[in-house]
């Protein structure tokens, strides 16, 4: 979970911040001095950091603006300055966002929240390449990428489970899709062109089984095999 850093001299609001925070499922530090938060955050970064602009040593405006140095870090302000121009200092020096004492902490919890969820990385997610890829003009099949080698016959019975994941197909139903009469004794011989399409295929991917026998029934594509 992310971490918040809490800079804070007062111990009682420190307190009310670090329950909140933590009931939201956070991990928190608490530091009361401005020059520690800034070897706390050189050395261990926490992910969003809440600062007092009263603080004993320096002010939280000067311990953002060293901060910005060296961190990109989300800054929320807390202070009992209410006025105008302290909010527009704060945010012009950096911070994310601007809490004015006294506070909700549920409020200050489920700004840390959206804040996060703001700066989180937006990652795009590339769809897996496909594991097999027809091309019926060339009479081609590719499986991970590879070409196979396949005969006539091994392409219209690779395509034909291709095009229907799951589905389990007959041996006559396969001889149809070949272009091949059921009553001319060639019914064993699809067993023979699925052996010979398995070996092809655990060429390029040794341990998968795209191919599943369904015994007395026939044969289907399984892509979580594949």
């Amino acid at each position: 979970m992310p971490h918040i850093l809490i800079v804070e001299d007062e111990a009682a609001i420190a307190d009310t911040l670090i329950f909140a925070l933590q009931g939201e499922g956070f991990t928190t530090t608490w530091l009361s001095l401005g020059h520690g938060a800034l070897e706390y955050q050189r050395a261990t970064p926490a992910d969003l950091v809440i600062l007092d602009i009263g603080l004993p040593d320096i002010s939280g405006f000067e311990t953002c603006k060293q901060l910005r140095r060296f961190s990109e870090v989300p800054v929320m302000f807390l202070s009992a300055r209410d006025a105008e121009i302290d909010r527009v200092v704060g945010l012009e020096i950096g911070a994310d966002d601007y809490v004015v004492k006294p506070f909700s902490p549920r409020e200050v919890a489920a700004r840390v929240k959206a804040i996060l969820k703001r700066m989180a990385p937006r990652t795009l997610v590339e769809a897996p390449p496909a594991l097999f890829v027809i091309d019926p003009e060339r009479v081609q099949i590719s499986y991970r990428g590879q070409p196979l080698s396949l005969t006539r016959h091994e392409f219209r019975l690779l395509q034909c489970l291709l095009e229907q994941p799951e589905r389990v197909f007959s041996r006559e139903q396969l001889l149809d899709a070949l272009g091949v009469m059921a009553d001319v004794g060639y019914e064993r011989n699809i067993d023979s062109h699925v052996k010979s399409l398995r070996a092809k295929l655990r060429l390029v991917a040794a341990q998968a089984e795209p191919i599943q026998t369904h015994r007395g029934l026939g044969y289907s594509y399984s892509p979580g095999h594949a």
